[in-house]
């Protein structure tokens, strides 16, 4: 039993020599295997063959160069007189509102003419506020150009005052129109007008026309829908419907409007009927 004890210890050192022999050749012949691949130095981290910078595997990434720019150069203007104090900047004109077009008619005119605008429209008239005219003594401050009252049209289109303008539709709306219905079975279709707005004198006068001031209309003829187109001139002998109308609206303008003038009363008034508003102190109405 103590001889067997005693060889076991022997035994041990030859395994652990064959052991250590053995782990020897296996790093020898790792060594031989990887030379045959390499020529260089197996411990150093290098290719053995130069195989340049790049591969086709991995190509170099281009090289990128941001384009260089140059900031505007910006100089200041230089302001003299009057521009030290107004800013010519448009971008600047919170303080300088800009005056590019004068305020509309509308926007400046008293309430006298916004309420007679109101009554334009109330009487269906058709209208447009055109600027303000000024010639010399003529002139009309809050102008009105009339192209239809209702369905009856104004050909051409008439400028007058406002006033002029709801006092001429009225009497179409309330005498006109009913006249012509009751002589001829028709509505009206259209006025024709000679002269509204036009700066002159009275003929054979030195005083200014009511004309010059917006306050006249001449009618010329008067279109019926059924086709009619009845001349206000001093109408035939045996013509008594024609006759009978055109006295009728003559005779009833005289409610409406301070002057009402006509064929027979002179040679200047023979083809028209004259209508105006002239304002007289005494209150007179000329009628003939």
């Amino acid at each position: 039993m103590a001889g067997r004890l005693g060889a076991m210890p022997a035994m041990a050192r030859q395994n652990n020599r064959a052991r250590s022999v053995a782990a020897r050749q296996v790093m020898l012949l790792a060594i031989a295997a990887v030379s045959a691949c390499n020529t260089g130095d197996v411990f150093a981290l290098q290719p053995a063959v130069d195989v340049g910078s790049q591969t086709a595997a991995v190509p170099e990434t281009p090289q990128y160069s941001a384009p260089q720019y140059s900031a505007p150069q910006y100089s200041a203007p230089q302001y003299t007189g009057m521009q030290r104090l107004v800013p010519s900047n448009p971008y600047m004109t919170a303080a300088y509102p800009r005056m590019d077009e004068p305020m509309s008619p509308a926007e400046q005119m008293p309430q006298s003419e916004v309420d007679c605008r109101n009554e334009l429209r109330r009487l269906g008239v058709v209208y447009t506020d055109v600027q303000p005219i000024h010639e010399g003594q003529c002139g009309i401050d809050y102008p009105v150009r009339v192209s239809a009252i209702g369905s009856v049209g104004m050909k051409p289109s008439a400028t007058l005052t406002c006033n002029m303008a709801a006092t001429f539709a009225t009497w179409t709306r309330n005498e006109l129109v009913p006249a012509a219905r009751w002589r001829y079975f028709s509505g009206v279709k259209t006025i024709h007008q000679g002269s509204s707005y036009s700066c002159r004198n009275i003929a054979g006068e030195g005083v200014l026309s009511e004309h010059g001031k917006g306050n006249a209309l001449d009618v010329m003829s008067i279109e019926l829908n059924n086709g009619d187109d009845i001349d206000v001139r001093k109408p035939g002998l045996f013509a008594f419907r024609t006759r009978g109308f055109l006295n009728n609206v003559r005779a009833d303008g005289c409610q409406y409007f301070t002057t009402v003038l006509g064929p027979g009363y002179n040679y200047d008034h023979r083809n028209h009927f004259h209508f105006d508003i002239k304002n007289r102190r005494s209150g007179y109405r000329a009628c003939r």
